[in-house]
């Protein structure tokens, strides 16, 4: 291989690797990816939840799509969107990793926003997972029902956070609860154990959410949920 070719075939990589970059480089991006980490998404849903309007939501999901980060199909008269394969995942964690450890703005910002996780008690996912027999514990989700059927942790069961204060009798006092929402980032969580301290129940937070869970070849399954009552 000659001189010029080699560098041709340099230039032309690196410049394939960074149509991933510059797909990324838009924080509303970065929030379509985190929520389709969850499951396949509408387009509809997408702009709901990012408050952004369907038309610009549109957009930013064709960027993805032409860099390969999302794939999608058709469902009746909808198009669903879903992350290509567990690898974007698993870039998106790593850029979000970084920035937690590099930038000093994003340790302010989750210092200010979440100043109370602290007083949380947060157990490790590591603990979780030895202790997923334990009929002693009720491993809570509080995503979005729709995001636990897609795929959530193995035995868990799905109380959405607006609707835990009308379901709190079907939690016994008596068994530790353990509630998880999307990631690090998520308060669903958050809200869910201080609402059910304060009406005297033993809960704690789990560290991370389900897509690190799922990503560490921890037990998952897909599907509608139990009664809480089993």
């Amino acid at each position: 291989m000659t001189a010029s070719r080699k560098r041709h075939f340099k230039t032309e990589l690196y410049d394939q690797f960074a149509r991933l970059a510059k797909a990324m480089a838009s924080g509303r991006r970065l929030e379509l990816i985190d929520l389709l980490a969850q499951g396949p998404r509408t387009v509809e849903s997408l702009a709901e939840e990012t408050d952004q309007s369907v038309a610009n939501t549109s957009q930013h999901l064709q960027v993805l799509r032409q860099a390969r980060l999302v794939e999608t199909s058709r469902h009746g008269n909808y198009i669903h969107y879903r992350l290509a394969d567990d690898h974007i995942l698993r870039l998106w964690t790593a850029l979000r990793t970084a920035g937690e450890l590099r930038l000093a703005e994003v340790e302010s910002l989750v210092q200010a926003f979440m100043s109370d996780r602290a007083a949380l008690q947060a157990i490790s996912q590591d603990e979780l997972r030895r202790r997923l027999e334990d009929r002693k514990v009720i491993i809570l989700d509080v995503r979005p029902a729709s995001e636990y059927n897609a795929g959530h942790i193995a035995g868990a069961r799905s109380v959405p956070i607006d609707e835990l204060n009308s379901r709190l009798r079907e939690l016994p006092k008596s068994r530790t609860i353990v509630a998880y929402c999307r990631g690090p980032f998520c308060v669903f969580a958050d809200e869910a154990v201080m609402r059910l301290r304060a009406r005297g129940f033993k809960a704690f937070l789990l560290q991370g959410g389900f897509p690190e869970w799922k990503l560490r070849g921890f037990p998952v399954t897909t599907g509608p949920s139990f009664s809480l009552t089993n």
